[in-house]
């Protein structure tokens, strides 16, 4: 009986057949974090990448806008930004700018014509995105003596008898594996673009009576 178990022993010894489970049951875990690791990774670099296109695409549009003759300076209208906000929601598809973002347009202009004092200001900012607790970061309608907008060493300015179209658009992202290690956290986008034509910088009309996306 003592032989037996020993020959059932030594055999048990030498067998090698579970191996392979073994060592796929101990590396699994890993490589499936590995796996979800990379998914995360990259769906968060495509939503950012997007995020950023949008932010570019809203100040090129914004840059653009406007209606009046060839030989007249282009009005802008409460209409228009309302459309191009419009846009920018169809354009972010399944990322729903509308809830889970916030987007500041800021109109800057110099602060005197010819600007010599290279000092600018703030004339009108409009808002869209339910996320209202996101404000801007650089500053807010009616601020005046501003060296530019945007963070330092990177500040968009205008020309004289010009505006720039500045844009803040921040993401609230949410990961698609897991939020109890990939929390959920914010993007932060930003663009500007000079006006492409000659804008009647006067005001925004609102002829249409539309409410004016105010932030």
């Amino acid at each position: 009986m003592i032989a037996l178990t020993r020959r059932s022993a030594r055999r048990l010894a030498r067998d090698r057949g579970g191996i392979a489970m073994i060592e796929f049951a101990l590396v699994f875990p890993l490589f499936l974090l590995f796996m979800l690791g990379a998914v995360e990774l990259t769906n968060f670099i495509t939503v950012k990448l997007r995020v950023s296109q949008l932010a570019l695409q809203i100040a090129d549009n914004a840059a653009r806008i406007g209606a009046g003759s060839p030989l007249a300076a282009k009005q802008i209208s409460e209409a228009d930004i309302n459309d191009l906000f419009t846009g920018a929601q169809l354009a972010s598809t399944q990322l729903d700018l509308l809830k889970n973002g916030r987007v500041i347009l800021s109109d800057l202009e110099p602060q005197a014509n010819p600007n010599t004092a290279g000092r600018y200001k703030i004339v009108w900012q409009r808002c869209f995105g339910t996320r209202t607790a996101y404000a801007s970061s650089y500053g807010r309608q009616g601020d005046q003596n501003l060296t530019g907008i945007g963070p330092t060493g990177r500040q968009a300015t205008a020309q004289d008898d010009n505006a720039t179209m500045f844009v803040e658009v921040r993401y609230r992202y949410a990961p698609i594996i897991s939020t109890s290690w990939t929390p959920v956290f914010d993007l932060r986008e930003i663009a500007s673009m000079a006006v492409r034509d000659r804008r009647d910088l006067t005001r925004v009309y609102n002829n249409e009576r539309v409410a004016a996306a105010t932030c």
